[in-house]
């Protein structure tokens, strides 16, 4: 699953959380060079052939819950609630809402972009070469927060494959060269470090696969995951019931996500905190590797 720096095994209390470096603004220099990393990223996505779909900010918690999000990832999942406004109108008490306050919480916080491409593809037949971006604003309850590296709420571009097998690894092989190349060209040291998902690890079969092989790689800049590529086998396709158009078999997928404002924050370090010069950077570096 799509992920740049999931932590696992945390177990946090939104109350104890300073949720002043939870969020940000972006101010204008940034913010122009955030959108031109993402026009870069869906670029790639394009030039491969992807199509370009505009997910929701939240989901039914029974949609995410199909993909073991509430078993896996509890750590980090956040709901939406409707305020209860029977008898008057409910007001915060020391900037929270009591739980009797509050309706039954059916709408949960993506904390990955691609969960969009599979509910947009569930019951249907896909081509095996089947390829889409999208873009979608994230959510993690973390255990501490910190700048542009760790936020409350982010942007995540994603470019998904569905269909064969090898087509999910030629787009995952693909697009590992292309940011590689992307980081040389920025002058960035880029690792590449194989990394374990919590994502197969209720599931046996799926999990000592997982071992054997690696689903997972990130790039990583001293540290800090802001890209990755992600295998996910036939899961997604059997939750949601993505079949091959041309037999029965469940669609193979795979993702590759780009954390944007975690791009962000490693280019405002190269280049001392000036977005302007960072942005000119950007776009010299994508010229070269277009």
């Amino acid at each position: 699953m799509a992920d740049t720096g999931i932590d696992t095994g945390i177990d946090t209390a939104m109350a104890t959380v300073d949720l002043s470096q939870a969020l940000v603004i972006l101010d204008p220099d940034r913010t122009d060079l955030l959108r031109e990393l993402d026009r870069t990223f869906a670029g790639w996505g394009s030039a491969a052939g992807a199509r370009e779909i505009l997910p929701p900010p939240l989901y039914p918690v029974s949609d995410l819950e199909k993909f073991d999000v509430y078993t896996n990832f509890p750590h980090l999942a956040l709901v939406a609630s409707p305020l209860q406004v029977e008898g008057g109108a409910a007001k915060p008490v020391g900037g929270s809402f009591a739980a009797a306050d509050l309706q039954p919480a059916r709408l949960g916080l993506p904390h990955a972009t691609c969960y969009g491409a599979y509910l947009f593809h569930e019951n249907r037949r896909v081509a095996d070469t089947t390829l889409i971006t999208l873009v979608n604003r994230c959510f993690r309850n973390e255990e501490y927060y910190g700048g542009l590296r760790r936020l409350l709420s982010f942007q995540m571009r994603e470019v998904v494959a569905l269909g064969s097998y090898e087509h999910s690894q030629q787009v995952l092989t693909a697009f590992a060269e292309r940011i590689t190349a992307f980081g040389r060209a920025l002058g960035l040291a880029l690792d590449k470090v194989a990394a374990s998902d919590p994502f197969f690890e209720n599931d046996g079969a799926r999990a000592l696969l997982a071992k054997l092989s690696p689903v997972k790689f990130e790039f990583q800049v001293a540290g800090l995951a802001i890209s990755s590529v992600n295998t996910h086998r036939n899961f997604f396709g059997e939750r949601c019931n993505i079949q091959r158009l041309d037999n029965d078999e469940y669609a193979y997928t795979s993702c590759v996500a780009f954390g944007l404002e975690r791009w962000l924050s490693v280019l405002l370090d190269l280049h001392d905190g000036d977005a302007r010069q960072a942005l000119e950077n950007v776009r010299s570096a994508a010229a070269q590797v277009s």
